[in-house]
């Protein structure tokens, strides 16, 4: 594998890890597992039954928790303390040929789980506001397919993972900033008195 295919699947499981990072960690420890991917000798701990052990109860903690409205944006605000440090860890992991994880890595990795966590929390306090909770059930469901395919597809094929996320990021913050805009017009309209 290339150094550029590496850099690719540090990002990804960056992003990944800002949408689900129990999930992330579970599925890179039980792909190295099971000799479907090489992993470099800093993500060899998640390969560990301790490590796959806790992550997946969490991981299924998380799928439970984040179908409840309400509840999901609590979670998701109590995991921002575990998801970004997770994506630094995973990206930085991923580009350590030697085990030692740089600065610059970690940074990166954080930024990348910063902003889709930013996105996957802005998206669900839009669904939060509607009134019924199967939007929150849908759009749980495509996250945990997201993490899923997206790992397998980072393995298999990492270019066209990479494409699919920045095209499903950009879209997505686009329809977070028109919705808000939306919103903040329609709040603006109903709080100004016509003049007479």
């Amino acid at each position: 594998m290339t150094d550029a295919h590496i850099y690719v699947i540090g990002i990804l499981l960056a992003w990944m890890a800002g949408i689900r990072a129990y999930l992330t960690v579970f599925g890179v420890g039980l792909a190295g597992l099971l000799g479907w991917v090489d992993l470099p000798p800093a993500l060899e701990p998640t390969t560990s039954w301790w490590v796959l052990g806790s992550s997946g109860l969490l991981a299924l903690a998380e799928f439970f928790a984040d179908k409840i409205p309400g509840v999901d944006s609590v979670w998701d605000l109590l995991q921002t303390l575990a998801r970004i440090p997770a994506g630094a860890f995973l990206a930085a992991a991923a580009l350590s040929p030697d085990g030692q994880l740089g600065a610059g890595a970690l940074a990166a990795g954080a930024g990348v789980a910063l902003a889709s966590h930013g996105l996957k929390s802005g998206t669900r306090a839009l669904l939060n506001t509607s009134p019924e909770p199967a939007s929150n059930w849908v759009a749980s469901a495509a996250e945990d397919t997201v993490v899923v395919g997206g790992l397998a597809l980072a393995i298999a094929h990492p270019w066209l993972a990479l494409v699919l996320v920045l095209g499903t990021s950009l879209l997505g913050a686009l329809l977070v900033w028109w919705v808000w805009r939306m919103l903040a017009r329609g709040v603006r309209r109903l709080f100004t008195r016509p003049a007479a």
